[in-house]
């Protein structure tokens, strides 16, 4: 068998990706962090992270990220920006197929590509991401105390997030655009028995206005009566879909939507590929458990490696 190019690759470069980067380069392996862009996944999307642990004041996205890029890079990790476009895993050796033209190969892999929300896809919502837009409520909730706040989804995590938001906001007016919930009928059942939560129904978003941040949604009911609601923040909780365009996900392993499966040391059912992060089939999406579990896959691919020796 030909050696491979590398013991580790890591795609993605998200928290997840680059502590699994820190962790592989103390363990001195040959390893490789692979970033489609500039490293940093969805944390650049936050403007402000009050809750990782070690920063009392808080720390921006940014700033978390470079400190993160900056410690991988003490320990010596090489990163190359190159977008992944197929996976050849059936052999011990995989390949990683780039969109140059160039393969790579590993004997093992740690996929930490991450997700991403859905989006409204209105006038003002890019803009004004991280100045009251926010696909995130555990993460920006306690920024709205006594403020009144919107929730746009009708589904599980839409409805237990405004449950949730109710404990920071005066208010939470949750838009959906059907004239009923989709959410388990016991969610519901909490959601319409507190009253900070109100709803407007059969109305969708049609546009977020404000300068230096949220200040109303553009409203529209399902009959083409336009309206606006004052806030000074909305939760657009209508799903998140996996990055996992290049994926073989019938050799990996994914649930329903198209999230990687693993146990719980991150291994997936192929031998030496692990996954990572957001990437991941799971219910908590946080900074926090993808940079954990960027830990525990490289010290699964070091029980992996040693065996594979």
């Amino acid at each position: 068998m030909n050696p491979a190019d590398y013991q580790l690759v890591i795609i993605g470069g998200g928290p997840a990706g680059l502590t699994a980067g820190i962790y592989a380069a103390r363990a001195r392996l040959k390893a490789v962090l692979l970033e489609n862009g500039a490293v940093a996944g969805q944390v650049l999307t936050t403007d402000w992270v009050d809750n990782y642990p070690g920063f009392p004041d808080g720390i921006s996205g940014f700033e978390l990220i470079d400190r993160m890029t900056a410690q991988a890079a003490r320990f010596g990790l090489e990163t190359r920006q190159a977008q992944v476009t197929g996976l050849d895993i059936a052999l011990p050796i995989k390949k990683v197929h780039l969109e140059s033209g160039e393969t790579i190969t590993s004997r093992a892999l740690i996929i930490a590509t991450g997700a991403r929300p859905n989006q409204l896809g209105v006038p003002g919502e890019k803009e004004l991401t991280g100045k009251g837009v926010s696909y995130c409520a555990t993460c920006d909730g306690p920024f709205y105390r006594d403020q009144e706040i919107a929730v746009v989804g009708g589904g599980d995590t839409a409805v237990q997030e405004a449950e949730h938001l109710t404990k920071f906001a005066s208010r939470v007016t949750v838009v959906h655009r059907r004239a009923q919930l989709r959410a388990t009928q016991i969610i519901q059942e909490k959601a319409f028995a507190n009253p900070k939560i109100h709803f407007l129904w059969n109305t969708q978003v049609k546009g977020i206005e404000g300068t230096a941040g949220v200040q109303r949604l553009h409203l529209q009911t399902n009959d083409g009566q336009e309206g606006s609601l004052a806030v000074t923040g909305v939760f657009v909780l209508i799903g998140t879909t996996p990055n996992n365009d290049f994926l073989p996900l019938e050799q990996l392993g994914s649930d329903k939507h198209g999230f990687v499966l693993t146990d719980g040391e991150m291994r997936t059912k192929i031998p030496g590929i692990m996954a990572a992060g957001d990437i991941r089939s799971k219910n908590v999406r946080q900074i926090v458990n993808g940079a954990g579990e960027g830990a525990v896959a490289v010290l699964a691919a070091v029980d992996y490696l040693n065996d594979f020796e």
